[in-house]
Formats: C-alpha cells, structure tokens, sequence
C-alpha cells in the first residue's frame, strides 16, 4: 500500500506531534512501513542523526516510533528562533544563516524543490508517511506562502485530519472557525477532525460531536483521552515548564532561559518517582536545590545577560559556596566560563561578556556549527560529588553548539572516544561541572549514580541500577501505550480509507 495522512491542528500544542507519532506506530504494528515528514519545522528543541546534521525533534520521536531511524528528509526545514522577529534557518539539517521573518517570508519560494525532493525520496522508501502541520492553517495571513499546511497539503494532494485540544477549552468553537476558515480546495482535502486530549465522560459530549458534524459537514473520527505520558517536547510551549510543588526526594532546578533549548535533555530525571524536577525563572525559587542546571540556550549572550539581569550572579555564587552542584549543558556550560567572545556578531551585539567565572575557560563564537554525535567515557570520579562515582561508565550524545572553548588548567570529566580528545569541565572543588553533550541523562546507569551520589548527601537511601537499560527501552514502551490508546479512540478503519484514497 502506497498512502499519506496528514495532521493539522486547531493551534500549536493541540496534540499533532504525538497523534502523529502515534499513527507511525501503529502502521509498524500492522506491518506497514512509515516515516514521518514535516515540510518546516520552528523549534529549539533539535537532535543530530548519525551523518552529523540537525533536525526537530519531534520528527525524531516519530521516527522511533515508526521503529527507523531519523534522517533530515522527515523535517527538510528547521528554523530555531533566536529572537522575538528571527530566526536560525537549517536546511536538510545544515545551518545557512539567521534571518528576520520578513526576509524569510520572501525566501521561502526557494525551498520548494528541496521539500519536494525530501518527501519524494520518503515516499519512495515507505509504504505510508504522515506528515505533521504548523501551527494552525488557518493563519489566513500566511497562506499565500504556506510550505507546511494546507499549502503542502494542496501540493500533494494529501488527506487530511484536523486536531482540536478541549482540555484548554473551545475545542468546538476552534474546530468550526479553522473549518469556516478554509478555501474550498482546502474543505475538499480535510476528511475529519479529532477531539483530543479529553477528560470526561464521553456521553456528555455526544450531543456537541453530532451538532460540530453537521455544522462542518465533516465527520468526528475519535475522541482521544488525556495521556500522562513521558515523550520529548518539541518546543517551549510544554505544560512541563509549569511549577512543581513538593519537597520529598531530590530537588533538581533547571534554569527557565528565555530562549531555552534542548530541554528534552532532562525527561529522563523524571523516571524516578523521588526526583522533583522543576524549571525556575527566579533565584528565590532556587529552595536549596540538590542540582541546579543551567541548560542549553539558542543565544548564550543574550540569555547569560538576562540570568544577570534578574539577578542570578550572587545566588549562583551563593549556591555553590554552600557546596550545591551545579551544571551546564552547551550554552550553559559555555556561561559558566570567564568570558564569552563574539568578534563576528554571531549572536549578539556584544564582542564580549563576562562569564559567570566558575570555570577556568572561555568561549570564542564562530559562524560554523559543531552538530555530532558521539561516543564518549565518564572518567571523573575523583572528588567532590563525584567521589565513588564509577570512571569508564559509557556515554552517547551529541553536540549542537557554535562557540569553541579553550580550557586553560582545569579537569575534564568526559573522554570523547570518537573524536580522540577530552571534553567538558570540573572545579577543583567539585562542585561545578559543564559538557557540550548534549543527553547524557539519557545513560540512565551514569544518571543514577549521579542521583545516588545526591541521595547519600541526603541521607536518603540509595537505588539500584536503572529500571530500564536504557531510555530508549523505557520510550518504547510509552510508544506502545500512545498507540494502544489512540487505536481504542480513533476510528481506524475510516482512517485506513482515507490513507488509501477511498
């Protein structure tokens, strides 16, 4: 069977990226082999494949669960915002330039072939490929250039199935006026709409489904529950950044950057039902915190200035003089060095700024991007925290970063295997360490001796080795529960009519 369906949403965060997810999974479960694709993709949260270039991050999960693995033909366009009107555009996962959205918008004719060639090899190679909108399509300001939703939808005559999200409310009002909103030729391509993420009973929202279909003239092709599950996020607008209360177990902060990345680097803390994970804006919400992270960020300059200007310098040296410990990914780790160097105006209008000065290095900006993944070797286990910490403990990530840091006396707890060289740094109290890898929590076996090493500070009892062997095992099984769910909720059989063309 050769076929596609497409998923729109009623607005972002209506639930497109884990439906389509989703629907990759369950054609694998019956014996189809799918991909998925996203024309054009914005979001900070990204990944880099084994050929060593970048993509979003929900095509990734989709992959997974699609059991393949990811390739930049499924999001031939990222654009990773770098301000409130700019972005970083990448094109099959390499990064060209930043580019204000009105100079985007009159660009954007050239990259139709390149989408073109993208989903052209896709469909080749798959039996079925679901393709995943933007936002909403109906933008009606954004139509005339549409690479991602109705636009591409007309382009290759895909079907397509509209999401609604009632858990914020609306989702009949958003559902009729997206309807009401698009051309006919579009009306012609949509085949039906979802209700998803619903709480309740579902006979007291019948009568709404019968009145919504006879309103669109369309059919209500399931009602898809709320789902507690663990998966990465493609971008900021995540219910994950909301406040946790609580104070049993271990307190880890992550730092809330204004133009945070990658911070799908942490899902994995929250496996372990004593950890209370909770992204922080400001230090009096710091609450004596076992780990404090400063993440990855899109613009270091920018977000180190913001961290100084709400005063995060004297608590950072606060919380480290009382022995708390503290981490940086990527941009992170790049602030907590002397100083940070942009001659090139790569990010910033500032040539330099000061670190936040915990890490003998400094940070020289450069217009080419290291993206790569890496095989790797934790090899401090010294002092400080990390004494009884195992040395030789494996690790995989990658890198995504633009600046290069020289290191002048100073530790370094990772071993590079595939690259030959030493990276990342320690204190000589410690206390403070940084590495440009980019999901080392996801080596669930290092994680929990670093988490045990909090505990026995603690005075909190110790766990053994990882429930999972890895994060990937643990994904998989929450791929099996989205697509166990969503096949109870979703009419299949009309939705394998629709990928067939029926």
């Amino acid at each position: 069977m050769k076929g596609m369906i497409m998923v729109q949403g009623t607005a972002s965060s209506a639930g497109k990226s884990l439906l389509c997810a989703a629907l990759c999974r369950i054609f694998k479960q019956d014996g189809y082999s799918a991909a998925p694709f996203k024309a054009q993709n914005m979001a900070l949260n990204s990944y880099v494949t084994a050929e060593g270039l970048e993509m979003g991050r929900a095509q990734v999960m989709q992959a997974e669960a699609a059991g393949i693995e990811p390739h930049v033909n499924m999001n031939p366009v990222l654009l990773k915002p770098t301000s409130d009107q700019g972005s970083q555009v990448i094109v099959m996962g390499k990064a060209l330039q930043n580019m204000p959205a009105m100079d985007y918008m009159q660009w954007k004719d050239t990259l139709l072939p390149v989408i073109d060639e993208a989903f052209g090899e896709l469909s080749r190679e798959n039996d079925i490929i679901v393709i995943e909108g933007a936002g909403s399509p109906a933008e009606i300001n954004l139509r005339e250039k549409d690479l991602v939703n109705m636009g591409l939808a007309l382009r290759l005559q895909s079907p397509v199935l509209l999401a609604g999200d009632i858990d914020r409310g609306g989702v009949f009002a958003s559902l009729y006026g997206t309807v009401s909103l698009l051309q006919p030729e579009e009306r012609e391509l949509l085949k039906g709409v979802i209700i998803n993420k619903f709480r309740g009973d579902l006979e007291v929202l019948r009568p709404g489904l019968k009145q919504l279909e006879e309103l669109i003239d369309k059919p209500v092709l399931g009602v898809v529950p709320f789902m507690s599950i663990n998966l990465d996020d493609e971008d900021s607008v995540t219910d994950r950044f909301k406040a946790r209360s609580g104070s049993r177990g271990l307190k880890v902060r992550v730092l809330l950057l204004p133009r945070i990345s990658n911070f799908t680097d942490f899902n994995p803390l929250e496996l372990d039902d004593d950890v209370n994970l909770s992204y922080i804006r400001k230090p009096e919400e710091l609450d004596d915190a076992d780990l404090l992270i400063i993440p990855g960020s899109k613009n270091t300059i920018e977000d180190l200035l913001y961290l100084r200007e709400v005063g995060w310098d004297d608590s950072l040296k606060d919380y480290v003089e009382k022995e708390g410990l503290l981490m940086g990914i990527c941009g992170g780790f790049q602030m907590l060095g002397m100083r940070i160097l942009d001659p090139g105006r790569v990010e910033s209008k500032y040539p330099e700024v000061q670190g936040v000065g915990f890490l003998d290095m400094e940070t020289v900006m450069e217009k080419e991007k290291f993206t790569r993944q890496v095989e790797a070797a934790w090899r401090y286990s010294d002092q400080g925290f990390f004494a009884g910490m195992g040395s030789e403990q494996p690790l995989k990530g990658y890198e995504i970063h633009m600046g290069q840091t020289s290191y002048r006396s100073i530790n370094h707890p990772v071993y590079v295997k595939t690259a030959g060289r030493w990276e990342g740094a320690v204190n000589e109290k410690g206390n403070v360490f940084g590495t440009y890898l980019h999901g080392i929590f996801d080596n669930l076996a290092w994680t929990r001796q670093l988490l045990n090493v909090l505990r026995r500070r603690r005075g909190l009892p110790e766990k053994k080795g990882p429930q999972y062997a890895n994060y990937r095992d643990f994904k998989e099984k929450e791929y099996d529960f989205l697509a166990d769910t969503v096949r109870r909720n979703l009419d299949l059989e009309q939705v394998y009519r629709i990928v067939r063309g029926y």
